[in-house]
Parts: structure tokens; sequence; C-alpha cells
């Protein structure tokens, strides 16, 4: 079993459930328009790709958060700012570093549960062809709508250190994550590679 005591951290996110269901409607209103795309450089591409495959996502996504920041920040006036599909790779990128990190606990209290789960991030992984992550991601939800309140109250230090007991049931999903982490990553890459127009203009 991963150990969380070591390794979590709290952030200070700016983000909340009300940002994230103001954002659902922004990004249905920007499928309707053009959006600029935003550029990424075939070197840092080459380079990331040689790294790993957690360093080619990053590449994109380090640039789409890049671009937020520099309008606001990661909240509901900048998401608009992204398409479906550069938030679908958004998501995997702060899904895997927070799961890996702390587990769902932490990604949770950070104030990402609305973005992952409230949106159809697990419906997209299946339409990227990563059918387990899918499931992984449904399995996940279905304990966090049950208990959504509690899971995004704040929290103490001493509180949040108690989650992982009274939380158990993210601990098997946690590891199966953990397991498949590197074929879920490469998969995501892979169809990130095979459709690289639909999340950046390559410069």
């Amino acid at each position: 079993m991963f150990c969380y005591a070591s390794c979590k951290s709290r952030k200070n996110s700016s983000v909340n459930q009300e940002d994230w269901k103001e954002w659902s409607a922004k990004i249905k209103q920007a499928s309707k328009k053009i959006l600029n795309m935003i550029k990424v450089t075939d070197a840092a591409l080459r380079q990331a790709a040689a790294d790993g495959m957690d360093a080619f996502i990053h590449v994109f996504t380090e640039a789409y958060e890049q671009e937020m920041e520099s309008n606001g920040n990661l909240a509901a006036d900048t998401m608009s700012m992204l398409t479906a599909e550069q938030h679908s790779l958004l998501a995997y990128r702060i899904f895997r570093d927070e799961v890996m990190e702390g587990g769902f606990c932490q990604l949770i209290q950070n104030g990402y549960g609305g973005y992952i789960f409230d949106n159809p991030f697990a419906k997209v992984m299946r339409l990227w062809g990563i059918g387990d992550l899918s499931k992984l991601i449904y399995a996940a939800k279905k304990i966090y709508d049950a208990h959504r309140d509690d899971l995004e109250r704040e929290r103490t230090d001493e509180e949040f250190m108690a989650m992982y007991e009274e939380y158990e049931a993210f601990d098997d999903l946690e590891d199966e994550f953990l397991e498949k982490e590197e074929e879920y990553t490469a998969a995501v890459a892979g169809y990130v590679d095979e459709h690289i127009d639909l999340f950046a203009t390559i410069v």
C-alpha cells in the first residue's frame, strides 16, 4: 500500500466547485467558437519524448496553464480558453500527479474533485481507448458523489491525515492506478501524438 504520510501535499487552490459549474457552462459556449490554438515547440516535444511520456504530456499542460495564468488563474474566467481535448489532457495530468502524490483525498482536498468528476473526463478516457482507466475514475466518482460534502470540507492537517483511514474505499483504486500508471500515461501520450493538432500548434 502506498504510504501517504511522507508525501501528501495540500495546496492553497483558488479552484472551487462553483468555478467548475461556471466553467462547464462556459466551455459549452466556447465550443461554438474558433479558439486560438496554444503553441508548443517541436524542440521541446522532442526533448520531452526522450525524457518520458509524462514529460511529453507536461509540455502541453504547462503551456495550457501558462496561457491561463497569464490571463488570470485556473478558474472559471480562464477555463473557456481551452478546448475540450485540451481540458481532458490537463485533467489527466492533474489526476495523475495528485493521485500519485497523495491519493484521491489529496486530489479532492486540493480542489480538483469537481474538475475530475463533474466533467466527462472518465468518458473521454474511454473514447481515447483507455477503458480500464475510465472504469477506475467512475468507481472513484461513486465514492466522491456519496461523500462529497465531507470530502470537500475544510480540514486541519490532523483531520486531513485522518481521511486516509476514513476513506479506505479509495485504497484499491489508488493501488490499481499506481500499478498501471505507466501504461495509462503511455496510452494518453500516444493518443495525443496521433491527434496532435487537437492539442497544440507545433512551431
